[in-house]
């Protein structure tokens, strides 16, 4: 941000593919503090069993710390936009980071497992509110330029998350105090409040600041958090009473949401009409594929390690580590091709290579090296990159500022959807296949049957990559009260 007095730089007007330092000074300000809520979800998520015995409670209902907190961030989503309009985004942003912190000190602080999983919903409000926050700023701030480089920052938390996490986890839980899982949240918070309350810009708005849409609160975010719900129960079988009733009763709701939203237009609490831009629509139903199947294999790929390979789960953790890293690697280069040939190639590349190097672990057996699949998870890791970086990109093309918060709420609801339907099926698919398996080898070959079903959801994402936009038209440098949106060829 240019100081008082002082001109901006004209660095688009002279490289239209530099991104404005602004821009970056503002991205690194939000990724400071989403660090901390998505380590958080991946150390708390390898540290399920250890809590169970230090908490002295069932296994099913710890779970509920991790199920507590997803469906917290289900119900919170859906009212971000309306948020942001009413207290800004900088404000809005500074009290969910600060919630946030609280909820962590709270964990830290709990003394059974109803007030551990009751501090976790805390955290999860907080996080649903973050998640969709930190793409709308950035996005509203690149202002449809350069949107690939954009995004690939954007997405680095998330990259981070997975390759870090499960490591940090298992060495915090090696000090014999699991407290510090939650404790290790604070110094993200502290930093990414301080710097949130420099670099922000101060959005509080003046005019009129929208009414609440009270129905479509109370068909959504239910809704939503009941499909998941419904989803997560799938252990006890797809057809008991326990998954159907929550899963039907949530699709309900969310069509009723849809039939109600529709006539509403930006009224309502989501503008579901954003779904007849192509590339809203495209990405969202690629979203979806890549939360069945990305999700899908983070269920997969740990339990492969741990159960057919016996390794514990720091070792799997570190065993992980490659692919993690092959999606932090391809990120930026992802993002400039991105903006140079559009999203439907890239998108097609890294689809392709996912479905490519997952077909390996569907014929491993007993001898199979760690080495050589390590080398594959790296480059499953370099396609995830390049696969996800163009679905993010594509879903702003064309779409003004006030259209943003819309189109991140849709599509982060549809990519978690997914993944949860994507972690059911396979998990479901899993243990009918290992229901029989009395030997080592059979348990490798029920893996190698349930990676078939995973490789084959993926393998359904390609085609529809076509579907994306193209190549971009060249973005003409933007006036002092207008931002251009790049439009696909």
């Amino acid at each position: 941000m240019a100081s008082p007095g002082k001109p901006a730089p004209a660095t688009d007007a002279t490289d239209p593919g530099r991104v404005d330092p602004a821009v970056w000074r503002l991205a690194f300000t939000i990724i400071a503090g989403a660090l901390a809520a998505m380590f958080d979800t991946t150390i708390v998520s390898v540290a399920i069993n250890d809590l169970a015995r230090e908490l002295h409670a069932p296994l099913g209902t710890i779970q509920w710390v991790s199920t507590g907190y997803l469906l917290a961030m289900f119900v919170t989503i859906p009212i971000v936009r309306w948020a942001q309009s009413a207290v800004g985004g900088k404000r809005l942003w500074l009290g969910s980071l600060g919630l946030f912190l609280v909820g962590s000190v709270l964990c830290a602080l709990a003394w059974n497992a109803t007030s551990l999983i009751v501090f976790r919903i805390v955290q999860g409000i907080s996080g649903g509110v973050m998640m969709p926050m930190m793409m709308t700023l950035i996005m509203q701030a690149a202002k449809g330029r350069n949107i690939g480089k954009v995004m690939a920052t954007i997405s680095l938390p998330i990259a981070l998350g997975p390759i870090l996490g499960p490591v940090l986890g298992g060495l915090l839980l090696a000090t014999g105090n699991w407290r510090l899982l939650f404790l290790v949240n604070i110094p993200f918070c502290a930093v990414g409040l301080w710097l949130a309350y420099r670099n922000l810009p101060d959005d509080r708005p003046t005019g009129d600041r929208g009414r609440l849409d009270v129905v479509g609160l109370l068909l959504l975010s239910p809704g939503a958090a009941a499909v998941v719900y419904g989803l997560s129960r799938t252990a006890t079988g797809f057809g008991t009473a326990a998954v159907l009733v929550p899963l039907l009763t949530g699709l309900a709701m969310v069509a009723g949401f849809v039939v109600w939203a529709l006539p509403r237009g930006s009224r309502a609490l989501v503008n579901v009409r954003l779904f007849g831009h192509r590339s809203v629509a495209s990405s969202s139903v690629l979203y979806f594929l890549s939360g069945a199947t990305l999700y899908g294999a983070m269920l997969l790929l740990p339990l492969f390690w741990q159960q057919a390979r016996g390794v514990d789960a720091l070792g799997a953790g570190l065993l992980l580590i490659p692919q993690g890293v092959g999606t932090l690697l391809s990120r930026f280069v992802a993002g400039r091709y991105t903006d140079k040939v559009g999203p439907r190639a890239v998108a097609l590349v890294g689809f392709t290579a996912v479905v490519l190097t997952t077909v390996p672990f569907a014929f491993v057996t007993a001898g199979t090296s760690d080495v050589l699949l390590m080398v594959f998870l790296l480059v499953r890791g370099l396609g995830m990159g390049v696969a996800t970086i163009p679905l993010g990109s594509s879903a702003y093309i064309g779409l003004d500022h006030g259209e943003i918060p819309n189109a991140t709420i849709l599509v982060l609801i549809v990519q978690q959807i997914g993944g949860s339907l994507g972690i059911a099926l396979l998990a479901m698919i899993l243990q009918h296949a290992a229901s029989g398996a009395k030997t080592p080898d059979a348990l490798i070959h029920a893996y190698g049957t349930t990676f078939w079903w995973s490789i084959g959801f993926t393998a359904l994402a390609v085609p529809l990559c076509l579907f994306l936009p193209g190549r971009p038209k060249p973005v003409p440098a933007p006036d002092k009260t207008e931002a251009e949106v790049p439009v696909e060829a």
